[in-house]
């Protein structure tokens, strides 16, 4: 059997990662770029941890291997791997499920590896970098909402993109759906910034501290705070577009539910003009008001050591470039 250690893992490149865990445990959280290739399912898992806690471990691990055969059988008939295939396989804590998996996929002409300590010591890891990162520039992006800013770091590389990670806009109306856990935020963070020569500066939006109900990882929002500083600024027409094109699909209720949250800071006639407009299908006034009447008051301008105006993302994205480079030395960016 070839067992990796986490460090190994970090410095190789494999065809798959397979995670042999349940689905619900997947799901939850794993190593990015994974897939789950479970060989237990969620009521099998649970079954089989009882049966082995309160019962007989014999008749455990009997059901558990009758399962882990039927499971990993049926899901080789679509499992398209070439021959020759690096394949990486863990488990919890790189015991019994992924030993089983490695078991049957090596009998194939695959080049297979097991994970030592499992998912376990990835996530130890993930915790202790993300407190220790040898990063340290960080170019952040300022500016009031609707500027472009994530859309300037598709241009802009190396980049972190935090909201897309946190399927979050970073703002009251900037719910898109279901975010990560906070685990698997961490994971996809750690697992950008290791594979980002640390000598390079990275680009980031400014958030707050926190992005919907995730946290941005302590030492990364200081060395946010420490990094360059870019204001980004738009004209309202524009900003107006972007804010249509985020939320513009946003739902009757969920626009209710979240106005209701910013109630306490705009005023009467605002809150009512907002939702009347809104009601009406005035998607272009509410996107102004917001701005104007809400986000633009909200905002806290803070120093900069470089304004720029986003009326063009790639002329906007070289002008930032060449600032950087013009306060970094060559061999630092």
């Amino acid at each position: 059997m070839q067992i990796i250690t986490l460090e190994e893992f970090l410095k190789q490149k494999f065809d798959y990662v397979l995670d042999a865990r349940s689905p619900r445990e997947f799901e939850e959280s794993h190593i990015p770029g994974s897939e789950n290739f479970y060989v237990l399912n969620n009521e099998q898992h649970a079954y089989i941890g009882n049966l082995y806690t309160n019962h007989s471990k014999f008749h455990a691990k009997k059901e558990a291997v009758s399962f882990m055969l039927e499971n990993i059988s049926a899901q080789l008939k679509s499992f398209d791997a070439k021959p020759g295939s690096r394949i990486l396989v863990y488990c919890a804590r790189g015991g019994k499920r992924s030993t089983a998996l490695y078991t049957i996929l090596s009998q194939l002409d695959y080049r297979v590896y097991k994970l030592e300590g499992g998912y376990k010591a990835y996530r130890k890891w993930v915790v202790d970098y993300l407190q220790n990162f040898p990063h340290k520039k960080f170019a952040v992006l300022r500016g009031n909402s609707g500027c472009g800013k994530s859309e300037l770091l598709e241009h802009l590389h190396p980049s972190l993109d935090l909201e897309k990670l946190a399927n979050h806009f970073g703002s009251n109306f900037g719910y898109k759906g279901a975010q990560p856990s906070q685990k698997q935020f961490e994971n996809e963070v750690a697992d950008i910034l290791i594979k980002t020569d640390p000598e390079k500066t990275i680009y980031i939006e400014a958030e707050s501290p926190k992005i919907g109900s995730l946290y941005i990882p302590k030492l990364l929002h200081k060395r946010m705070q420490e990094g360059i500083q870019i204001e980004v600024t738009a004209d309202l027409n524009d900003r107006v577009k972007r804010i249509i094109n985020y939320y513009g699909d946003i739902d009757d209720t969920g626009f209710i539910n979240t106005l209701d949250k910013i109630k306490p800071f705009i005023s009467t006639t605002i809150y009512e003009e907002l939702k009347s407009y809104f009601l009406n299908g005035d998607i272009q006034k509410v996107a102004e008001m917001l701005l104007t009447e809400y986000y633009d008051k909200k905002y806290r301008k803070k120093p900069a050591d470089f304004v720029v105006k986003n009326d063009d993302l790639k002329k906007c994205a070289r002008e930032i470039e060449s600032f950087v480079a013009s306060v970094v030395k060559p061999s630092d960016t």
